[in-house]
């Protein structure tokens, strides 16, 4: 079983990139392939599917993509080509707060995701996401954010779904300013 792979990307399709590591080239099915860049270097942590039909990697650029890719996939019902898109968004955080919310209207706004999966996802995940979300809210680019919003009284649980929200290219201050505006909603 793979953990991760360290190469460059050789090749961009719709569905996957293909990832060359000591001269082998891997086809690894993504959320978001157009987020990579070819003949750059990237870890890409992986999940092998065994099937009897079918062998297939499945890659995402951060580990908190990966462990929400585990946890959607053990849903009844939800396959990993069903789960890509829901990761699509590049919002670990924002998928986490709909599933802690019960918003379904946000679940079913993907393919193939009706109101009876979207409801299936939240009775088999409410709760049990605190593993993923803590691992996204200790990401180093938004640890000073992190710190003065504690600083400020705010606990780990009111963070975890605005950190995700807040456009990390901004100051620090400005980070800080949207991120209170996302605490008041």
């Amino acid at each position: 079983m793979y953990d991760y792979m360290i190469g460059k990307v050789t090749n961009i399709n719709s569905t996957y990139i293909v990832l060359e590591c000591n001269n082998i080239g891997y086809v690894i099915y993504t959320p978001n392939p157009y987020s990579f860049k070819e003949n750059e270097d990237y870890k890409v942590f992986l999940y092998q599917l065994v099937r009897e039909d079918e062998l297939s990697l499945y890659g995402f650029k951060t580990i908190e993509e990966k462990e929400l890719f585990l946890k959607l996939i053990s849903v009844k019902g939800l396959g990993p080509k069903m789960t890509l898109p829901i990761l699509a968004t590049g919002s670990v955080g924002g998928v986490i707060d709909a599933i802690e919310r019960e918003n379904l209207l946000y679940l079913r706004k993907f393919p193939k995701i009706g109101d009876k999966l979207a409801k299936q996802i939240v009775l088999d995940l409410k709760g049990k996401l605190g593993m993923v979300s803590s691992l996204e809210i200790n990401d180093n680019s938004y640890e000073e954010l992190i710190e003065v919003l504690k600083g400020l009284g705010y606990k780990d649980k009111e963070l975890k779904g605005v950190i995700s929200k807040v456009d990390q290219s901004l100051s620090i201050e400005d980070q800080i300013k949207e991120a209170l505006k996302l605490m008041l909603k």
